[in-house]
């Protein structure tokens, strides 16, 4: 048998109890785009039973009768990014937080990063948009060779460099020397090489555009989760996305990298082609990079929509027992204040041939995920949650 496992990166469906402990009192991502754009189309999700999951805004609009079975995970990990998301869902619990700095970071990191990268330092320290900081900071980088380092809100230590001056490798090595050096006190969700290369602005002059060759440096998650509960069980697992980078590859057997959410779709049916078992485990990062951090509205439903029009695709791709998994990781409010994710419930929808619809009301954890999928591979319990078939 299989499982196709979609996670739709943020989007969350309203905001957890503990919301306000994170500053996302009221946030709720599907909630803030369907109220804008109510003639939003994803009729494939509304089928499933988006809308009727329990406190869904009726803006998503809920349907008489459900092919999927439906509800929503609430998160008990501290935090609310992806790395902390997706180790839930295999079975780590999280209960301290990795770190983060709103600020920039201190000397006591950026100096011995400087010294044992050996570079000449480093420009920005910030928070910051990826975006804007390369237009910022692109000239003064290739004159100088110094990497452009900053953060968000998020547990992540940033560097950007041009692949054309600085070099590509040259980037991920200096990127291998943080994440060794990020632990203790100091402990990160990711480090991320952030290449970039020169194009073409308005009225010709320069810029600086993002390359598809980012690289995600995790810590490892360690051998008690489902991941390698699978691998060590001879379990094939194949990943689409940024889902190799987010647990280090543990149990994963072939990795596909993808540079869209369209790309990451047809790289999940050309593993269903080729896969007869095993569990193909997807993320489709857009919702999250490209609109939700952008607070683009606009943009993420058309991602929804967009990504509704092709699960037909999927679903005539399933065998009669495969079983089907769209959730998230956490929220990303495009209509909430800054650009950080907010700490929402994440939508869990299951179809399969064989399934009878249903709701599920709400789950304790995103790890009943992992546990179901642990139980129809037969592996060993997690360490948290339970099967929910």
């Amino acid at each position: 048998m299989r499982v196709i496992w979609i996670v739709l990166d943020s989007v969350g469906i309203g905001a957890l109890p503990d919301a306000e402990q994170f500053d996302d009192a009221g946030a709720d991502t599907l909630g803030t785009i369907a109220r804008t754009y109510p003639d939003m189309k994803i009729p494939h999700l509304r089928e499933l039973g988006l809308g009727c999951i329990d406190g869904a805004d009726p803006a998503i609009g809920a349907v008489e009768h459900p092919t999927g079975v439906y509800g929503k995970a609430a998160e008990v990990s501290d935090g609310k990014d992806s790395v902390t998301g997706h180790w839930e869902m295999i079975g780590i619990r999280t209960d301290v937080p990795f770190q983060t700095f709103p600020k920039g970071f201190p000397d006591r990191i950026v100096e011995p990063f400087i010294r044992e990268a050996g570079i000449p330092g480093v420009l920005g320290n910030c928070v910051a948009s990826g975006t804007a900081i390369i237009q910022e900071y692109g000239k003064e980088h290739e004159r100088t060779g110094k990497p452009i380092l900053y953060t968000s809100q998020d547990s992540v230590f940033q560097i950007a460099a041009s692949e054309e001056t600085f070099g590509l490798e040259r980037l991920y090595q200096i990127c291998e020397v943080a994440r060794r050096q990020l632990t203790g006190e100091n402990l990160m969700a990711r480090v991320i090489a952030r290449p970039f290369v020169r194009g073409k602005g308005d009225w010709g002059k320069t810029s600086y555009v993002r390359t598809v060759n980012r690289h995600d440096y995790a810590v490892p998650p360690g051998e008690e989760n489902l991941l390698a509960y699978l691998g060590k069980a001879g379990v094939p697992v194949i990943s689409v996305g940024k889902i190799y980078d987010l647990f280090t590859g543990c149990g994963i057997l072939k990795a596909n990298k993808t540079i869209s959410n369209m790309d990451g779709v047809d790289k999940t049916l050309a593993a269903m082609r080729e896969e007869k078992e095993g569990l193909i485990f997807t993320n489709l990062v857009e919702f999250d990079s490209t609109w939700g951090h952008r607070r683009d509205i606009k943009g993420y439903k058309e991602g929804l929509e967009a990504f509704d029009e092709r699960l037909p695709e999927i679903l005539e791709a399933m065998t009669k027992e495969d079983i089907l998994i769209l959730t998230a990781d956490h929220g990303c409010d495009p209509g909430y204040k800054g650009t950080d994710h907010t700490r929402e419930y994440v939508p869990v929808l299951l179809y399969g041939k064989q399934l009878e619809p249903r709701n599920l009301g709400v789950l304790d954890t995103f790890a009943d995920m992992g546990a179901t999928v642990g139980k129809l591979f037969g592996v060993k319990e997690l360490p948290i949650g339970k099967s929910i078939l």
